[in-house]
C-alpha cells in the first residue's frame, strides 16, 4: 500500500486544503472508514483499478462519512496519477460513476466534468436567515441549488466581512441537506477585484470547516455560467485559490497540487 499526503489548491507553495491518496488497499468500505476516521485529514482518496472507461477508480472517505465526489481529494489523486501516466486521464467516482478527466496545464491539476441534476426543494424566504443563524439577513441575490456531483446550497451574501462573520446553525444545516438530498450549503460573495470568495459548511464540528471546496466552486459556476476565480480558506490559516472554466457542456476546476514535505513522490 502506498499514501501520499497532498495540499491542494494552495494560493502559496506549501499551503492548501490536506488530502490524502492511498493506493493498493484492498479493504471494504467500513475498513476504509476507519482508515479515514484514523487518518484525521479532510479527505482520503483510495486509487482502484478501472473499467474499460476509466483507467482508476476513485473511492472518497471524510472521516466521518463516504463521500460520492470530493473534488479537492480528485486534484490530490491527479497529481500522483499523472505522475506515472501522462494525461489526459478518466478516471470513474466509485459511489455513482461519474467520469472524470484529469489533466496538467502549466503546473496546475484540472479536472474536467459534467453539470449533474441538483434536487429542487422549496426554497422559503426566511431559510437562509436560519440556516446562517442570522437573523433579518438578506442575501445579495436569490439562494439557489446547483451540483457537479455534489449539490450544494448557494447563498450569496453582501461582502467580505458578512462572510468571514458567519457562524451558521451546522445542525439545521446538516438536518435540511439530509431531509433534501444536499450536500450542505456555500455561502459566498462578490469581491471588488472581480474574484469570488466563499465558505462551505457541511459538517457537524466548526473546526472541520472546509479550507477549499472544489466542488462549490463547480456548483457556482454552473449556477452563474461563467468562469470564475475563487477563494477560501484564509480566515483558517489555509487560503485557497480555485479556478474554474467552462468548455461546452464542462466544466474544468483546477488549481495547485503540492505533496506534503514528508510525502514522497510517485
Amino acid at each position: 500500500m502506498e499514501i501520499f499526503e497532498l495540499k491542494c489548491f494552495g494560493v502559496r507553495a506549501g499551503e492548501g486544503n490536506v488530502a490524502l491518496v492511498v493506493l493498493g488497499h484492498a479493504g471494504d468500505a467500513a475498513e476504509r472508514q476507519a482508515f479515514a476516521a484514523a487518518a484525521a485529514k479532510p479527505a482520503c482518496a483510495f486509487v482502484d483499478a478501472g473499467d474499460e472507461e476509466a483507467a482508476f477508480t476513485l473511492d472518497y472517505f471524510y472521516p466521518h462519512t463516504r463521500s460520492p465526489l470530493c473534488l479537492h481529494a480528485t486534484l490530490a489523486a491527479a497529481r500522483v496519477l499523472l505522475e506515472r501516466q501522462p494525461g489526459p486521464l478518466r478516471v470513474r467516482t466509485a459511489m455513482r460513476g461519474q467520469l472524470l478527466t484529469l489533466s496538467m496545464r502549466d503546473g496546475d491539476v484540472f479536472i474536467s466534468l459534467s453539470r449533474q441534476q441538483a434536487p429542487s426543494p422549496a426554497l422559503p424566504e426566511e431559510l437562509p436567515a436560519q440556516l446562517l443563524a442570522q437573523p433579518g439577513l438578506q442575501l445579495a441575490s436569490a439562494p439557489a441549488v446547483a451540483s457537479v456531483g455534489s449539490p450544494k446550497l448557494l447563498l450569496e451574501v453582501a461582502d467580505s466581512a458578512t462572510l468571514a462573520a458567519l457562524q451558521p446553525d451546522l445542525p439545521a444545516i446538516q438536518a435540511w441537506g439530509q431531509q433534501h438530498g444536499v450536500s450542505g450549503c456555500y455561502a459566498w460573495c462578490r469581491r471588488s477585484d472581480g474574484a469570488f470568495e466563499g465558505r462551505n459548511f457541511n459538517h457537524l464540528e466548526p473546526t472541520l470547516e472546509d479550507a477549499a471546496t472544489g466542488v462549490a466552486a463547480g456548483a457556482l459556476a454552473v449556477h452563474l455560467g461563467r468562469s470564475l476565480t475563487l477563494y477560501q480558506g484564509a480566515h483558517l490559516g489555509q487560503p485557497c485559490k480555485l479556478q474554474t472554466m467552462l468548455d461546452g457542456d464542462q466544466i474544468l476546476i483546477g488549481g495547485a497540487a503540492t505533496f506534503a514535505p514528508a510525502s514522497q513522490q510517485p
